[in-house]
């Protein structure tokens, strides 16, 4: 009888969807093995990881020979697959359906407009070594204000999850996109309070690791910190 491998994922911390797929690993118990990517080293554009993933990109999870790529993706696969608590992908239609509902939307609002706050901020500068462009950074800022508006009134209303009374994936990838801006120093949920207590919330249930898979964020933070 084959012995079976251990999920393998490809994750660089740095990356946001790829500290969602860790959360729900290291929360859940599932026994897996962590390969890190480096992006900042270009390991996504190495022969071996192109091979795996031709569009050079994290995170990547591979199950037994089974490939599978996109965060959204890996996220449903394992909780379907593995036997962990039902809420985090309900199998109940309507629940269901709610929670596919939130990652449809994220990937074209609370994805690129949290994202972009922290490109503007943090990555541009770094790169380009040059200051914040302030008038492209007023508008992400606006523009993620608009999403963070509809995550509250259309997402969590008077319910503590995104999708109702537990946590379920759509609440990892959102509260890691919104984590992301942290990086530059800057609190997104500062002035937003109902999403402060959602982001409570969602710690609360997943434990140290969520800390655990922010390591690499907060060391970003704290150097700049140091700098100024």
């Amino acid at each position: 009888m084959a012995t079976r491998r251990l999920v393998e994922v490809y994750l660089d911390l740095l990356s946001q969807p790829c500290r969602a797929v860790h959360i729900l690993l290291n929360c859940t118990g599932i026994p897996h093995t962590v390969r890190t990517v480096a992006l900042r080293r270009g390991e996504n554009r190495t022969p071996d990881f192109t091979k795996l993933n031709p569009m050079q990109k994290v995170p990547v999870m591979v199950d037994n020979g089974f490939v599978l790529t996109e965060s959204d993706a890996i996220l449903k696969y394992l909780a379907t697959k593995y036997n962990i608590p039902q809420h985090w992908y309900p199998q109940q239609l309507e629940k269901r359906a709610r929670v596919d509902e939130y990652t449809a939307w994220h990937h074209t609002n609370t994805r690129p407009h949290a994202a972009k706050v922290f490109i503007l901020e943090v990555l541009l500068p770094a790169q380009l070594s040059s200051p914040v462009d302030e008038v492209r950074l007023i508008r992400a800022l606006s523009e993620l204000d608009d999403t963070l508006d509809k995550l509250e009134s259309m997402f969590l209303r008077r319910q503590p999850f995104l999708c109702g009374d537990d946590i379920t994936v759509a609440d990892l990838l959102a509260v890691c996109e919104l984590m992301q801006p942290l990086g530059g120093g800057r609190d997104v949920l500062q002035q937003r309070p109902q999403l402060q207590r959602w982001r409570s919330r969602v710690q609360e249930a997943v434990g140290d690791s969520f800390d655990k898979a922010h390591a690499v964020l907060y060391a970003i933070r704290d150097r700049r910190k140091a700098k100024l």
